[in-house]
């Protein structure tokens, strides 16, 4: 056998071989490539499951919480009126004072020498007074000169006047009953109206200060009630509006809003955070849906009332809305059933299955 004929036969050999192999593979690819509609097709007409909500009506209220501080009903800094040497320091520092207790005082020596001075001329020109009077009767002296002598005594009585009111500025008192802090100058020191000695705080009383949203602004009248808790306490502690400011923040779109704190409890202390609870609104007949049941739009909301087997895509009006629930003014009625779960993957003609209803 030639070499020729060698190759011819392993030629047809291998004709032989691949040809029912290359066969078998493009059947498969045939199939493979029939099967994937049909797959395709099983997947869209399979029901989406989904839970429900039935609407009803509820009692409703919204709940915001905003931050708040704890402040002294009134905060003074203690400073003296004029300038001079601190003579004495008058009160213990954290102590409480009486209102007009004496905290400090400024040298004032030269003022009560001149207030002598000038009573001892007020005593002087009194008697004169009195004798130019009786000389009046005898026609020894005029009438003007009495009235000389008596402008002289009301000049002393002004003049001595003066000088106990600048002495009364020597003497540094407690402008209300309060807690005195932590002093600044010691005994000795030259002192003037810009140093502070020390601040009063009258703690027996405090106030809550907090803002709210600019929507809220005139619902916080005088003499509504509030609740706040604080750190470190479980208790829940209430107040009363005192007073608003009379403009918005144009920074922070809210009003500022103070009011006065009922209780006297020792875990109260001034500058303490406080966690303010606003209850806005309630409605005791409301018609409610679980806030997941709820899809936004880019103009208005809208959520998937399941009727007659189908889904339906209905755009809603909401009010009240709290940390589960949210009131619905329009759009649903009571006893249908909206779907809470799945909304991503439900289509206008979606085939829904329910599995749980509330």
């Amino acid at each position: 056998m030639t070499l020729q004929s060698n190759y011819t036969s392993f030629a047809i050999m291998r004709k032989s071989v691949f040809a029912p192999l290359l066969f078998v593979i493009l059947i498969g690819c045939t199939e493979k490539k029939e099967e994937k509609p049909v797959a395709v097709s099983n997947i869209r007409n399979r029901p989406v499951t989904a839970d429900a909500f039935i609407v009803k009506r509820q009692a409703v209220s919204e709940n915001i919480e905003v931050p708040g501080s704890l402040m002294p009903a009134e905060g003074t800094d203690i400073r003296p009126e004029i300038s001079g040497r601190l003579v004495s320091i008058n009160f213990t520092e954290g102590s409480t004072v009486k209102k007009g207790a004496l905290l400090a005082k400024i040298f004032d020596e030269d003022l009560r020498a001149q207030l002598r001075k000038l009573e001892v001329q007020l005593e002087i020109n009194e008697k004169t007074v009195e004798r130019y009077r009786e000389l009046l009767k005898i026609q020894g002296i005029s009438q003007q000169e009495v009235d000389l002598s008596e402008l002289q005594v009301n000049n002393n009585k002004a003049d001595i006047e003066l000088i106990k009111v600048s002495i009364a500025k020597t003497e540094i008192r407690a402008p209300y009953d309060g807690r005195i802090g932590l002093r600044n100058i010691s005994p000795g020191a030259y002192v003037s109206p810009a140093d502070i000695i020390a601040t009063i705080r009258q703690v027996d009383q405090l106030k809550l200060e907090f803002t709210v949203p600019e929507k809220y602004s005139t619902r916080f009248t005088p003499g509504k009630g509030i609740s706040f808790t604080i750190d470190g306490s479980g208790d829940r502690f209430s107040a009363t509006v005192l007073a608003s400011e009379y403009f918005i923040d144009a920074n922070t779109r809210s009003l500022t809003v103070k009011g006065i704190i009922k209780s006297n409890n020792p875990a109260l202390v001034p500058g303490a955070f406080a966690r303010v609870n606003l209850d806005m609104e309630q409605d005791n007949n409301a018609l409610i849906l679980p806030t997941q049941a709820v899809i936004p739009l880019s103009r208005g909301k809208q959520v998937i009332i399941f009727r007659d087997g189908k889904p339906e895509f209905q755009e809603i009006t909401t009010g009240i809305r709290d940390s589960s629930f949210v009131q619905v003014i329009s759009g649903v009625k009571a006893g249908d059933t909206v779907l809470i779960s799945g909304l991503m993957a439900i289509k206008p003609n979606s085939q829904v299955q329910l599995s749980k209803i509330q």
